[in-house]
């Protein structure tokens, strides 16, 4: 089974990630990744994307690294990972590039959806979930967190709405592969939810995962 997380910065997804792949790996091989990065090639990538000092990035050269990224991953980790039947659960995937590159900044749908599944290979998650915060959430975080901003992350409050509104809109796109959990609760409380939703997608009772 390939499962992904998806959401804005400081969503909490990737908390919700580790404590899923920490549960099912009791039971389970589990592969757990995070994009970009996950191989030698993609954590190179990584590092220009996220990186302050590269501000001229084009909107488009940065949606093709973020796929350049994603192609090597899934030939070189998520694909054999899934054939040795492993579940593998990432950290974003290709939906972070819909909404991120098209619905944030505003680059055609259509062409990224033709790349997204040639960059993959029309791999598709069985199961996405996306932890939802509203926007003005994400600043409080971050100050709470005491980090500064990556270069994604400085996109600005407008940017990051657009961004939620690509991912409501996903949800409303793909009822059964892509599901919504509401971010604002207590941590232990979303991961509950991510495992019942897990189980009926699964078909495992959940007091087996």
């Amino acid at each position: 089974m390939f499962l992904t997380f998806e959401g804005v910065d400081f969503s909490g997804k990737t908390t919700q990630a580790r404590l899923l792949v920490d549960r099912l790996s009791r039971e389970q091989a589990i592969c757990s990744l995070r994009e970009p990065g996950g191989t030698q090639i993609s954590e190179r990538i990584r590092e220009i994307l996220l990186d302050r000092k590269h501000l001229e990035l084009t909107d488009e050269a940065e949606f093709l690294l973020f796929s350049a990224s994603r192609a090597q991953l899934v030939r070189e980790v998520i694909r054999p990972a899934l054939q040795r039947g492993e579940t593998v659960i990432c950290d974003r995937y290709y939906d972070s590039s819909t909404v991120y590159q098209g619905y944030g900044r505003g680059l055609n749908l259509h062409s990224i959806r033709a790349i997204n599944a040639f960059a993959t290979g029309n791999l598709v998650p069985d199961l996405t979930i996306f932890v939802d915060i509203p926007v003005e959430e994400i600043d409080r975080r971050k100050s709470a967190a005491g980090k500064g901003y990556d270069r994604m992350e400085s996109s600005g409050r407008e940017f990051f709405e657009r961004v939620r509104a690509g991912y409501c809109a996903l949800c409303a796109d793909e009822p059964d592969r892509v599901l919504r959990v509401d971010g604002m609760r207590p941590v232990e409380t979303i991961h509950r939810e991510i495992l019942d939703i897990v189980a009926r997608k699964t078909g495992i009772h959940q007091q087996s995962l």
